[in-house]
């Protein structure tokens, strides 16, 4: 088998699409090293949940889209055009569509929640602030090297989706959510209501 090992980076300096070479505290590392962070909290997620069920395909999918995420973001925009890998531009939609359906069973609460409630709940919502970081390193990007608005769209989905998924999976344990205060908005109505 062949090493694991190459020693080229050692001096802090890592290889990209193209064949340049780049720090690897760069905005580009950093944005592919955050995607690389949530897809392997999606990994752990899966690990917990039956094989049988839905959200393994689900999850799985996203991952696999992850990786060429990955791969497009690694790439600088003037070669992008040359990375084989290709982003299916109808995931944001799926999200959308799996949102729409477990939001339909969802009860609304009107309060901002902890995280928590169970393993799975709880990992979700850490997979969630992690697109939310994920996003935040690819705006940065973005001001430095376009990144494609698929990308920013689907990562920006993914945080609304594992939020609803951890939502949903606390409603389907039983466990109940964590209540922490009501939206300031929901507060102002019953007040004016009652007034």
């Amino acid at each position: 088998m062949k090493r694991i090992y190459t020693k080229t980076g050692d001096n802090a300096t890592t290889g990209i699409f193209g064949g340049e070479r780049v720090s690897k505290d760069c905005n580009r590392i950093e944005a592919v090293g955050t995607i690389d962070e949530l897809n392997s909290m999606i990994g752990i997620i899966r690990s917990f949940i039956p094989d049988i069920d839905e959200r393994q395909q689900r999850l799985f999918q996203i991952q696999a889209e992850l990786m060429s995420v990955m791969s497009l973001v690694g790439t600088p925009s003037a070669i992008r055009e040359q990375n084989p890998n290709k982003i299916d531009e109808t995931l944001p939609e799926q999200c959308e569509m799996w949102m729409d359906e477990m939001m339909s069973q969802l009860v609304d609460n009107g309060y901002f929640l902890l995280p928590g409630g169970n393993v799975v709940s709880a990992h979700l919502q850490y997979a969630r602030t992690l697109a939310r970081r994920a996003e935040r390193r690819l705006c940065t990007l973005h001001r430095e090297d376009p990144v494609p608005s698929s990308i920013l769209k689907l990562i920006n989905r993914l945080s609304d989706l594992f939020f609803v998924m951890a939502r949903f999976e606390l409603q389907l344990s039983d466990k109940g959510e964590e209540k922490w205060k009501k939206f300031a908005y929901k507060q102002k109505k019953v007040n004016k209501n009652n007034e």
